[in-house]
Parts: C-alpha cells; sequence; structure tokens
C-alpha cells in the first residue's frame, strides 16, 4: 500500500533521464555482433584473464583500500607519480566523486554540447545545473566553452577524444582551454580513448596535471584494455584534488579482481599493441568503406564511427538501425547525445566490420 507521506528524493532528481546502455541483444540472435558500447574488439590480455581468475580463492579478503599495485603499476608504465593516481569503480565513479566532492546546488557544470551523458546526469544529482556549450562541426569549441565560464561554474568536462563523435581538441587547443579558465574552475579532461589516438599534437592531459593545480585526467580500463566488465578506471590530479577524493571515495571502491586484472593488463603491453594496431587498421578501412557508400562521418580518433544518414523515411537513422538489428548486428542509437539522425558503430573484429559494411551498403541500396 502506497502512503502520501511516502520518502521522497531531493528536488530534481526525478527530472534525470537514466542513462542507458548500448543495445546488447537482438531478437533471434544468441550471439548478435555487439558494436553499440565501444568494448575492445580483441578482448582482455590473456595475462589479464588469468590474474583475474588467480584472485578466485581469495575472494573472501577485503581488497587492498588504496590500490597500490595498480597504481605503482600505472605510475611506471606511464611515468607519472603513483601519489597523485586515485584508482575508482570505472572512470563514472571518479566523475561523480568529483561532481560530489567540488559542484553543489545552484552550481554549474559545463561540457561539449554532445559530450559524456554522464556529465550532466552527475550535474543533476549533486544539484547543480549542466551547461552545455556549442559544438563547430562535432568538435569541442574552445571559444564557445569560455564564453559560457561564469561565476556559479565549478567543473569544465573535456572529453578528449570525445563520444559518440570520435573528435578531438589537439594539445594547444587544450592548453588554451586550460589558460582561460578561473584558478577556481576545476578542468576534467576525460581521456577514456587516448591509447587509440594517434595524431601527433594529440596530448591526454597528464603534463598539464602536474604544472596545474585545477586540472584532472581521467582514464579507464574499459575500452583499449577490455575489463569493462570489471569497472576499472583511474584519476591523475593534483595532490590537493587526489586527497580530497581519497576522502569521499569507498575504502574498497576498487575489487581485488579488478585490480589483479589491471595491473596484469598495463604490463602485458603487447597486448595493448595489437590492440591499438588492430584499431589502425580497420577504423581507416571501415571509414572509407561508409564514405563510399554516400554517409557522412565526423572524423574519429577513437575506436568508433559516428555515422550521419539521411532523413527520409525508410532510409533515416531509425530505420539503418532495425535494418541492422534485423541481421544480427547491436550498433548505437545517440538521439539523446542531440545526435537522432546518427549512429555510432564500434570497431570490432575485421569480420564483423565487413559483415557491418555488407549489412549498411544493402541498406542503402534498398
Amino acid at each position: 500500500m502506497t502512503r502520501g507521506n511516502a520518502p521522497a528524493p531531493r528536488p530534481g532528481i526525478l527530472d534525470i533521464s537514466p542513462y542507458v546502455g548500448g543495445e546488447a541483444s537482438a531478437p533471434g540472435f544468441d550471439r548478435p555482433i555487439r558494436l553499440a558500447s565501444n568494448e575492445s574488439a580483441l578482448g582482455p590480455s590473456a595475462k589479464a584473464i588469468a590474474a583475474y581468475r588467480a584472485l578466485a580463492g581469495e575472494i573472501h579478503r577485503y581488497p587492498d583500500g588504496g590500490a597500490e599495485a595498480l597504481r605503482a603499476a600505472l605510475g611506471r608504465f606511464h611515468g607519472l607519480d603513483p601519489r597523485r593516481i586515485v584508482c575508482g569503480a570505472g572512470s563514472d565513479e571518479l566523475i561523480a566523486l568529483l561532481l560530489r566532492a567540488y559542484v553543489g546546488q545552484g552550481d554549474e557544470v559545463l561540457y561539449s554540447r554532445h559530450g559524456f551523458l554522464m556529465y550532466a546526469i552527475g550535474a543533476k544529482a549533486v544539484g547543480a545545473t549542466p551547461v552545455a556549450a556549442p559544438e563547430r562541426a562535432l568538435t569541442a569549441d574552445v571559444d564557445a566553452l569560455l564564453a559560457r565560464v561564469g561565476r556559479k561554474t565549478r567543473v569544465v568536462f573535456l572529453a578528449n577524444p570525445n563520444n559518440p563523435t570520435g573528435t578531438y581538441l589537439g594539445k594547444a587547443e587544450l592548453e588554451r582551454l586550460y589558460r582561460g579558465l578561473p584558478s577556481s574552475v576545476l578542468l576534467v579532461i576525460d581521456a577514456a580513448y587516448a591509447e587509440f589516438a594517434a595524431p601527433l599534437d594529440y596530448d591526454p592531459g597528464a603534463r598539464l596535471v602536474e604544472r596545474a593545480e585545477n586540472v584532472v585526467m581521467l582514464r579507464t580500463f574499459s575500452k583499449i584494455y577490455a575489463l569493462a566488465g570489471l569497472r576499472l578506471g583511474w584519476a591523475y590530479c593534483p595532490p590537493a584534488v587526489a586527497d580530497v577524493l581519497d576522502r569521499v571515495r569507498g575504502p574498497f571502491n576498487v575489487n581485488a579482481a579488478a585490480e589483479a586484472a589491471g595491473v596484469a593488463a598495463v604490463e602485458d603491453v603487447e597486448a595493448l599493441q595489437r590492440a591499438r594496431a588492430h584499431n589502425d587498421r580497420w577504423l581507416p578501412w571501415f571509414s572509407q568503406r561508409i564514405l563510399s557508400l554516400g554517409l557522412e562521418l565526423s572524423p574519429s580518433v577513437a575506436n568508433f564511427v559516428l555515422a550521419r544518414f539521411p532523413e527520409e523515411e525508410g532510409r533515416n537513422a531509425g530505420a539503418a538501425f532495425l535494418h541492422l538489428q534485423s541481421r544480427g548486428i547491436l550498433v548505437r542509437k545517440v538521439k539523446a547525445y542531440g545526435l537522432p539522425s546518427h549512429l555510432r558503430i564500434t570497431i570490432g573484429t575485421g569480420e564483423e566490420m565487413e559483415k557491418v559494411a555488407a549489412a549498411l551498403g544493402e541498406f542503402l541500396a534498398r
């Protein structure tokens, strides 16, 4: 029986549209081709899988609350100070922790118009107002972002490379954004796809963190390391920000199996190189095939493409999604990102990309 005085959430919570992940099943297919969530085409490192399995007999023990081994491994591999690293249950948790620690009721959180959905969701969850700056050619616009910084702005999120567009800002533009922000505003560079980005002017932001007091870089194990199911991410921070995150995070927020697999994944450089080489081959191959079909693409440097479909009924993005689904191929609708005419397609195995290209050719030839 429902009572009139049942507990009520804070104002604004019920205005949040919950995050909905990519499709994982297709009617009539036991094992569909899953290209909706930017998961790795090659799967995890064999060494990471072995490390995960080796923890089976130890799951009655609490994990290391400071993720010391993982932070040390990340420090060695990237040449970073482990004391500045804070690990979390995916970069999603770290986004939420940063907002919880630095943003409150009535504040504003700024991000690029087609940036990751969790920035706006997280802002609303702490009572703040999300502010979206317009983009230029589906790319973050530094001038537009800086023009919207005001006295209520507390955090600026920049996904670089961006999801779902695949575009990026080069080092010079990243520096210009940082220099244009007040020192009281926290710049969070979400570099989830950094390992895929090959352009010479791309910089994930670690060195900027080391000389600034208001910049954080986020990274994840969900993409090139293929550990999405374990929920593992990390932040590289100024010492004061790392201290704040350690005060607000849960004491055992990274489970032991995830940490062990993460350490093994970082140390398996050959697996990382294979995954990068695979993407370097199939991203341009698939991009060219899509362009040859007459579709528009944003210039992606990540492990996915964003394709724009015609507006006409029967040939639009919705129809294309259903056609692919009927062939057992799952891609990502991005209407929630303000891109109703587009579909995002992850780079899968070579065989999968050939099947997707063939299915899209069939669809557009109708």
